[in-house]
């Protein structure tokens, strides 16, 4: 079997490295079109190098599993971390979803970026992300995969801190870096127990002996346990869920490309695919699986409330991601690992469309992002406006459109399992609260009466290298959910037979009919709780525009509760901040490194100029102090000559 590109599988994220090194060390003299050549081609080329290493997956292995070490890179003692690379059927889903939306938002990019400076220097960031992004997802242990992990981290603060001469910006990205450490931190601590148990990281190894073992049953907090909520704790930095989701929307300060590409449709699905790849660990754990579902509803409920209120066209989306990811982790927590991933590519594709779109609206808007000074705006930039509203109803989860079918499928799992009802509706109050704040975004900003002066802002549609790029991510809005369009009608789910190597078989049902009936009317009841979204929003933002501020009024204490984010930020300032930079102060600086460090380094070298003075003055250039000090200095030494014999003398007498 010839498979060129497999045995080579090393190029795909070889070519945005070297972009980013390219441009990073040639294009600030570049004109902003090579600049935009190497990017793209960068990309472009790792798309079509990924088309192609599936396609051999595919068609010449028949989707047999493909790994390959190219070279051992730690060897201690019995560990070994090599440049391992794999690919099976989540390899694929992942790969082609981030050098395929990747490469579109880098098209987008150079039409939203034109007129900014460091033009060269976003285009490197962009790469190296692409990089490591594929890193992460390409790796074949948890070695390697921790290097993508943190070289996203690190690229992430790169580009939310890009525009570093605003504050907010560098402040965000700080604290983005921060917050992921917390995760971080757990993570290693994971594959160090994983590494004491079983003796290796690498996937195909470790899972192989892992999967003998006898499971942990619910309070049972076993190897398997502690292992997968330390990954979990990573997971959570990652991919912004309580408690450590704080830095995902104070990271809208960096550019509307930079929130689509990281924000929404890859590295924040980090800690999802990594829960999915370690599902044979955590299906070993009944305890891991239930604080994964816990964890993901209620960050998924808590995130949706907050995004109710949010002015900020970009913060509306950014709580949206929140509450999306959390959707994901209700599925893969529940079992339903493909349902999990299923929603990871297709909200790729709609909250991708999302962010670009918002950022077209921006655009039109001479950078405006506050809804309320928007309005009208769906005649003047009719292609925005209509890429958008098929991303709104795809999250909001209306028929044939891709968010539907996923998350029809992850309430459906929550609704299954025992115990699972209540997840089920929470996450149904959830998918409501979804359709009303972002149909509550499409009124606001594009119906109703203009709210702007067009004497300052002239209102224009986007070049078509921003636009283009919105119509593809429209197209996979709508088909890309089709895959599973077959089980709704009593066929086969296509996405989860397609992923059944990776997570085993799909559990039949003991009436197919019954289960079949079941899921048409939990699709029914996610169709209406969806369509109450749209009609509420629609009477109180079109119909009554001046109830919300009454509601508001009359709710004061709720609204600012959740205008201010519960207060989260706030109190993670008085419970941690706050005391650590006062330890900080008062202790660690004033204390420890100003009195005792300092302190001692300062009087030593106070002693030795204080001895040198003393010193000085004994030269004093006068001739007969000079003599007395010979004679002084004769005297000790005979004292010291003759002070044995001394001794020796006065002893014998007595």
């Amino acid at each position: 079997m010839s498979t060129p590109m497999l045995e080579h599988l090393w190029i795909i994220p070889l070519l945005p490295l070297l972009g980013s090194a390219v441009n990073g060390l040639f294009g600030k003299n570049w004109p902003n079109k090579i600049v935009n050549g190497v990017a793209l081609n960068a990309t472009g080329f790792s798309f079509l190098a990924a088309v192609e290493a599936v396609r051999e997956f595919l068609y010449v292995r028949n989707g047999e599993p493909f790994r390959k070490e190219f070279y051992d890179w730690i060897v201690a003692g019995s560990l070994r971390a090599g440049f391992d690379l794999q690919m099976d059927q989540l390899t694929v889903i992942m790969v082609l979803v981030v050098t395929g939306v990747g490469f579109l938002i880098h098209i987008y990019s150079t039409g939203y970026m034109s007129h900014e400076g460091g033009y060269y220097r976003f285009f490197s960031y962009l790469n190296l992300f692409m990089f490591f992004m594929l890193i992460l997802v390409l790796a074949a242990n948890y070695v390697l995969l921790f290097v993508g992990w943190e070289g996203v981290g690190l690229a992430s603060y790169l580009l939310i801190g890009f525009y570093f001469l605003k504050k907010s910006a560098s402040d965000a990205g700080k604290k983005a870096f921060i917050v992921n450490r917390i995760g971080d931190f757990g993570f290693m601590l994971g594959m160090f127990l994983l590494f004491k148990t079983f003796g290796t990281l690498d996937f195909t190894s470790l899972f192989a002996k892992a999967a003998p073992w006898s499971h942990e049953g619910w309070g049972v907090f076993g190897t398997f346990t502690v292992a997968c909520l330390l990954l979990f704790t990573g997971a959570c930095g990652k991919s912004a869920q309580l408690p450590l989701y704080v830095w995902l929307p104070d990271a809208m300060e960096g550019p509307t490309p930079v929130s689509a590409l990281i924000h929404a449709a890859t590295m924040v699905t980090a800690g999802v695919y990594v829960v999915a790849r370690s599902h044979v660990l955590f299906t070993h754990s009944e305890t891991a699986l239930v604080v994964v579902a816990i964890v993901g509803c209620a960050t998924a409920f808590f995130a949706a409330t907050i995004g109710l209120v949010q002015t900020d066209i970009k913060k509306v989306l950014a709580y949206s991601t929140v509450s999306q990811l959390g959707y994901m982790f209700l599925g893969c927590g529940v079992g339903a690992f493909s349902a999990g991933i299923f929603h990871l590519m297709t909200h790729a594709f709609f909250k991708a469309l999302l962010f670009l779109a918002a950022g077209s609206v921006i655009h039109a808007m001479g950078g405006e992002q506050d809804m309320r000074h928007m309005g009208g705006l769906s005649k003047k930039i009719k292609v925005t406006y209509w890429t958008m509203l098929i991303a709104t109803l795809a999250i909001a989860g209306f028929p044939p459109l891709a968010g539907f079918f996923s998350k029809d499928s992850i309430l459906g799992a929550a609704f299954e399992i025992d115990g699972g009802k209540p997840l089920y509706v929470i996450g149904l109050l959830t998918a409501l609260l979804t359709s009303f704040y972002m149909f509550r975004l499409v009124f606001l900003t594009f119906h109703g009466k203009q709210r702007y002066d067009e004497h300052h802002v002239h209102v224009h549609e986007s070049p078509w290298s921003m636009l283009g790029p919105l119509v593809v991510l429209a197209v996979l809005s709508v088909i890309g959910g089709w895959m599973a369009a077959p089980s709704f009608f009593g066929g086969e789910d296509h996405f989860t037979a397609f992923l059944a190597p990776v997570f085993g078989a799909v559990k039949e049902t003991a009436s197919s009919a019954e289960a079949h009936n079941t899921e048409v009317v939990l699709a029914v009841v996610a169709v209406v709780a969806a369509l109450i979204g749209l009609l509420t929003a629609f009477w109180l933002y079109l119909k009554q525009p001046g109830k919300p501020a009454e509601i508001a009024k009359s709710l004061k204490p709720v609204y600012n509760t959740l205008y201010n984010k519960y207060y989260v930020d706030e109190a993670y300032g008085a419970a941690i901040v706050k005391p650590l930079l006062a330890l900080s102060t008062s202790v660690l600086w004033k204390v420890i490194d100003v009195e005792m460090i300092d302190g001692t380094v300062n009087g030593v070298a106070h002693g030795a100029a204080a001895t040198g003075d003393i010193t000085r003055r004994t030269q004093s250039g006068n001739t007969r102090s000079y003599a007395v000090w010979v004679v002084a200095g004769a005297l000790v030494v005979i004292a010291i000559i003759f002070w044995p014999a001394i001794r020796a003398f006065a002893g014998g007498a007595q």
